[in-house]
């Protein structure tokens, strides 16, 4: 009987360590006995949608151990979410006539919350069909926002990199604060959930250290409590440093730096809550201030990844394969934490349905009692997630990536016109 192929996509925002677990999966179908070959969506599930299938078998196997070590999206990512069958039958349909074309009987999607919707979606349509199609959703998120997954791969180097970045620019305005900045505001990513933000505090190790001030979309910004929690900063150690999530909101609700635009999909496009803090200060308290604003940076920074976010991206690559293999259908992959001390996890898995865009958010046990620092039980669940430094090679003293050839099977089919 001829051996069933796969297919493998990437979606949505990038991290520093999904091509590790594109490598996991690459590695674990290559030693299958079960599954054939494995075809990847150039640019996400439009890859299926165009049937522009990468062939990965004509890359080396030297080549795939480097994608543990490059950033970005190997096959190329998209934002384009699927809408349900009666609003748009016509992508359904072709999907699965891509499918069914080349041979595909194991679907593996890597992506955040609206990604294991689509996996979800097209699970329950190969159920309906009575088709034998293992979807297999495979999480991946900065914002750490995936329920039932201790952890999401992305978010522990996210993480690391933020902590880093604040303790180092910290020091910086430490040492300029007599007679220029004053406070200085790192602006990270996470709509709706604060985990990225919270990150910030692992690198404070005495009172005085960065970041001083650390503000959540979990908490109602109150201008007048953190203009007084500035001026406290600044009165006790000379200046004052703040990370602030992008998702800021106000007692009305509405996103500080809402910029009136959507993307894909359908969330409003955020960015600039770290120039309106500043403008802020300097209106009311007349303090020079300094802000920058990570952005992509934080989410490619492969040169300080997390070894355990990596080994965890490539695991839950690996063991999705094996979850498929084993006949599991309409799954994700998950981390469970054993233990803090040491940090010990296992994989486990939990049903696409309960995942599908559900927001896991900070709780407020996590968040000190005045809204603007974590708790030590907060402390206690992200110091473990940034721990050991991901070897990175580097050549002519830039770090050195994969470059893959992405070559693409042969279409059967005619052209597919994409709505977007």
């Amino acid at each position: 009987m001829t051996k069933k192929n796969a297919f493998y996509a990437q979606s949505g925002g990038v991290t520093a360590v999904i091509n590790a677990t594109a490598a996991g999966v690459i590695e674990a179908i290559r030693k299958s006995k079960k599954i054939g070959k494995l075809y990847a969506g150039l640019n996400g599930i439009n890859g299926a949608l165009n049937e522009n299938l990468i062939d990965t078998s004509k890359e080396t196997p030297k080549n795939i151990t480097k994608l543990k070590h490059t950033p970005g999206g190997a096959f190329g990512s998209c934002r384009y979410k699927l809408k349900s069958y009666q609003d748009n039958p016509a992508e359904y349909e072709r999907i699965l006539e891509v499918f069914q074309a080349h041979n595909i009987g194991y679907f593996f999607y890597n992506g955040g919350g609206d990604s294991q919707d689509t996996a979800n979606k097209i699970s329950k349509l190969c159920i309906e069909r009575d088709l034998n199609i293992k979807c297999i959703g495979i999480p991946k998120t900065i914002d750490n926002d995936l329920p039932y997954t201790d952890t999401c791969p992305g978010f522990g180097s996210v993480a690391k990199y933020i902590a880093v970045s604040i303790a180092e620019t910290g020091l910086d305005v430490k040492s300029m604060s007599s007679s220029s900045t004053k406070v200085f505001i790192l602006e990270v990513m996470g709509r709706h959930a604060g985990w990225i933000a919270a990150a910030g505090a692992l690198a404070k190790r005495k009172p005085d250290d960065s970041p001083h001030i650390i503000l959540f979309p979990e908490v109602c910004f109150n201008q007048e409590i953190f203009l007084k929690q500035v001026n406290l900063s600044i009165k006790k150690y000379g200046f004052c440093t703040i990370v602030a999530s992008e998702g800021l909101k106000n007692k009305n609700g509405n996103f500080l730096s809402d910029s009136g635009l959507k993307d894909a999909f359908g969330h409003t496009q955020l960015g600039g809550v770290a120039q309106r803090l500043t403008n802020i200060i300097k209106e009311k308290q007349g303090y020079k201030c300094h802000y920058a604003i990570a952005d992509y940076l934080q989410r490619s920074a492969r040169h300080i990844a997390s070894e355990t976010d990596l080994n965890q991206a490539y695991s839950l690559g690996f063991e999705a394969v094996k979850l498929a293999e084993n006949n599991k259908n309409a799954v994700m992959p998950t981390i469970i934490r054993k233990q803090n001390t040491p940090y010990k996890w296992k994989i486990g898995s939990i049903s696409l349905s309960k995942v599908a865009n559900i927001e896991k958010k900070m709780p407020r046990s996590y968040i000190s009692s005045n809204g603007m620092y974590i708790t030590k039980k907060c402390y206690e669940y992200l110091y473990p997630l940034i721990q050991g430094e991901a070897t990175q090679p580097f050549k002519n003293g830039i770090p050195e990536h994969c470059s893959l050839k992405n070559i693409l099977v042969k279409k059967k089919l005619k052209k597919f016109s994409l709505n977007q």
